[in-house]
């Protein structure tokens, strides 16, 4: 996923994580809100609670995996951010693409 879709900054994800809309699922968390940049960025967040640095960043990497081909799918004008759950790190590819796309069409941004 090209960095120019990212959310990058700590402001950023408070922002989405206070006054954002949030969709859960047991694998992963979606928080969205509306932007006015006309293009959508995606942020990608793993506590504690998902494990230490080596499966955190794991997990990180295997959202970004399954979010960059259909990014271009999915409506314009948003901040997302992606809260990964515990049991994530168990999950197989199939259900962590199932999971996000359920997300997604719940929130209406993805057909």
């Amino acid at each position: 996923m090209n960095r120019r879709f990212r959310l990058g900054k700590r402001t950023d994800f408070e922002r989405v994580r206070r006054s954002g809309k949030s969709y859960a699922h047991p694998l992963i968390v979606l928080i969205a809100l509306a932007n006015e940049l006309g293009q959508t960025r995606f942020g990608i967040s793993a506590g504690r609670s998902v494990g230490g640095a080596v499966q955190r960043n794991r997990t990180k990497r295997r959202i970004r995996g399954v979010l960059t081909p259909i990014a271009v799918d999915v409506h314009s004008g948003w901040d997302l951010v992606f809260l990964a759950r515990k049991g994530l790190e168990n999950s197989t590819h199939h259900e962590l693409d199932q999971a996000i796309k359920k997300l997604l069409a719940r929130a209406r941004l993805y057909p």
